[in-house]
């Protein structure tokens, strides 16, 4: 009787984890060899959009270790569109307070982040959509970067 108890509760337990993240459209990180993000590596993500009517938020997500020097990042994101037409925005990840306690979540020395890029975004029009992401920083290799990504999460309607 224990046996299927404790079978039971596993089950749920697994059941409520695989059901917490039903909002993920897309998702994909890119680790960077030696920890360092160098200036001119390029991050690129090949969104396929097919409904143009669900909203989406966009996340940029990072891992960092505690040595990190800086309290920010800056990013340049250029998405191209299936049109053919081009969007460059800069977006700054504030990655510690101002008392240098660094946000997100953290184990170890490892600290992850995921700051909105664009929230309830809908895409004009299905095909594929890339986006480059890039560090914009103002030195050449970026030290302490374990991996970059994008995140793009449905909005429940």
């Amino acid at each position: 009787m224990k046996t299927i108890r404790t079978i039971a509760l596993i089950s749920s337990v697994l059941a409520v984890l695989a059901s917490c993240d039903n909002r993920l459209y897309f998702e994909q990180n890119y680790t960077m060899r030696g920890e360092e993000w160098h200036r001119d590596s390029l991050l690129k993500f090949d969104v396929p959009v097919t409904d143009t009517l669900q909203s989406y938020n966009i996340l940029f997500n990072n891992r960092i270790t505690g040595q990190y020097p800086y309290s920010n990042m800056y990013l340049f994101i250029t998405v191209a569109a299936p049109d053919k037409s081009h969007q460059m925005d800069t977006l700054e990840c504030i990655l510690a307070d101002q008392r240098g306690k660094w946000l997100g979540s953290g184990f170890g020395n490892v600290w992850t982040n995921n700051v909105y890029y664009k929230r309830n975004v809908r895409f004009p029009n299905s095909g594929n959509y890339t986006f480059y992401i890039e560090q914009a920083m103002r030195v050449e290799n970026l030290p302490h970067v374990l991996s970059a990504g994008l995140r793009v999460e449905k909005v429940e309607r």
